[in-house]
């Protein structure tokens, strides 16, 4: 096979093709991919949910709130009893002030305002520091740290450096705050109202 001449044109013909090809390429595994990706996402969000909720029977329909003091909506998970009870809500909530900025939780509340769990969804946060807060503030053995349990509608929750009632993570104070807020801001959007948007 002969050798094409090397010039701008057969270059650019050349560089052309590799790029055609690799954009197929990368098509295809998309393609491929983003089904598998979609259900391990779904699956992660349901097991979130179940566990910071109370036992229940069945999930109502979830929906959308835009916080006050935010834009990004917030997605509700409203949970019930064989009667058709509320016992709880999941509430997929956010904070951009993580000391690597967004911050992602699912809290539990049930319909007195009580924290029923949590679970950290995503973050950037400091290894061995701010990663912390997964368990930190789930620890029933330290309740000057521990979330579980806590009334939100007596309190909003705040760490003790800023006057508050919960121990931070040590030498993570901003990460602690950023997580309080983002449990906080949960709270406030199941009970500010508003326009809401149904997910179907």
């Amino acid at each position: 096979m002969a050798k094409l001449e090397s010039s701008f044109k057969n270059m650019l013909i050349s560089l052309l093709g590799v790029t055609l090809l690799a954009s197929a390429i990368l098509g295809v595994v998309n393609d491929a991919t983003i089904t598998p990706i979609a259900k391990a996402e779904l699956e992660k969000q349901t097991k979130a949910i179940t566990a910071v909720l109370p036992a229940f029977d069945h999930l109502g329909v979830s929906y959308k709130v835009l916080p006050i003091d935010g834009k990004d909506s917030m997605v509700i998970f409203p949970a019930f009893d064989a009667n058709e009870m509320l016992v709880g809500s999941a509430i997929k909530s956010y904070t951009y002030n993580g000391f690597s900025g967004y911050i992602e939780v699912m809290v539990g509340i049930e319909p007195s305002g009580i924290v029923s769990g949590y679970q950290v969804l995503k973050h950037a946060e400091t290894p061995g520091l701010g990663t912390k807060m997964s368990s930190w503030f789930n620890d029933s053995s330290k309740p000057g740290q521990n979330v579980i349990g806590r009334s939100l509608a007596a309190e909003t929750l705040k760490v003790s450096k800023d006057g508050g009632q919960i121990d931070a993570i040590t030498a993570a104070t901003i990460s602690s705050r950023a997580f309080l807020d983002a449990v906080n801001r949960a709270y406030t959007v199941i009970n500010q109202g508003g326009s809401t948007t149904q997910n179907k």
